[in-house]
């Protein structure tokens, strides 16, 4: 079975055929930067209404960016989720005022915190954990909050490999959950095998994780870019995957598009109802527009953009 769909795109009609995409489609995130927010004119013609869209925190954007681009997002009717990276935060009293800005200028009340992806910490936080022990953003009110998963596994955290110190990572937010008031999910990184990310939610259920499982999935894109990205990203398996991909000159040269990964997720959710698979969270790698206009053909009417509902 082929693990990645190379295809030339077909502009014949944008009506989907695939009724469990459709269904793990709906309610679809997808994460942007200020950089490249900037360059899309209007989001409304792009996404659905009332999309979560991530804002990701890079090492050096000033924060006055990261609020800018918050607010608006959310002026035109998305729900903004920002990036609150651990190791770029220096100490609870700068944690306060980013939650305050958020706040009070763009109106956010949700929050991806997760470690960060620098090696060295600029102050007193490292994890997650750390920030959520604050309990600033309870005492904010936020009613949504979202933690990374690992379904490769993470070197940062497991630096001799395996899963020991994430699996206790999870077993602590897991407990989190239940005594914070926000709704809690897993957002993963990206990864373009469907198996091992089934495999992964059902060790995580039962283990006693019961967390919503948001599925990382790149969007479409150069095969070029997504070696380069999973090669920065530290996707583990998966990359092999497309290193053996690129050994292909004729898929080289197509783009990629995540239609058979997410048909193989799609269809183990229909199956499986119970599964901790919740949704799809897309990093658009290849572009916005581009990830937009496949969510758009293959989603049904839940990808309808918010400007032709």
């Amino acid at each position: 079975m082929a693990l990645l769909n190379f295809r030339k795109r077909d502009h014949a009609g944008f009506e989907p055929v695939n009724r469990d995409v459709v269904s793990l489609l709906q309610g679809y995130s997808i994460e942007v930067m200020p950089r490249t927010a900037a360059q899309i004119g209007d989001f409304r013609a792009l996404l659905p209404e009332g999309t979560r869209v991530y804002v990701a925190h890079i090492d050096g954007t000033p924060i006055d960016e990261m609020v800018h681009t918050a607010r608006r997002l959310a002026e035109d009717g998305f729900a903004v989720m920002p990036h609150f990276p651990a190791r770029c935060i220096r100490d609870a009293a700068m944690l306060a005022d980013w939650i305050a800005r958020y706040q009070g200028e763009a109106g956010i009340d949700q929050a991806l915190v997760l470690a960060g992806g620098v090696a060295q910490p600029v102050g007193a936080f490292d994890s997650s954990i750390q920030l959520l022990q604050t309990g600033l953003f309870d005492k904010a009110g936020f009613k949504r909050l979202h933690v990374a998963g690992h379904p490769e596994g993470n070197r940062d955290i497991d630096p001799e490999g395996g899963t020991t110190n994430v699996d206790q990572a999870l077993l602590w937010k897991q407990k989190f959950s239940t005594e914070t008031d926000a709704e809690m999910a897993l957002v993963t990184q990206f990864a373009f095998e469907a198996q091992p990310l089934i495999d992964w939610a059902d060790r995580l259920q039962a283990a006693g994780i019961t967390l919503p499982v948001h599925v990382g999935i790149a969007g479409p894109a150069k095969l070029q870019t997504l070696i380069k990205f999973a090669i920065a990203c530290g996707v583990g398996p998966s990359l092999k995957v497309l290193q053996k991909r690129a050994m292909d000159v004729t898929k080289l040269l197509l783009p990629y598009e995540p239609t058979q990964v997410v048909a193989e997720l799609a269809a183990h959710k229909a199956a499986n109802p119970q599964s901790n698979l919740a949704q799809v969270h897309f990093f658009p790698l290849g572009g916005i527009n581009a990830n937009a206009q496949w969510a758009i053909e293959n989603g049904g009417e839940s990808t309808r953009p918010a400007q032709l509902s």
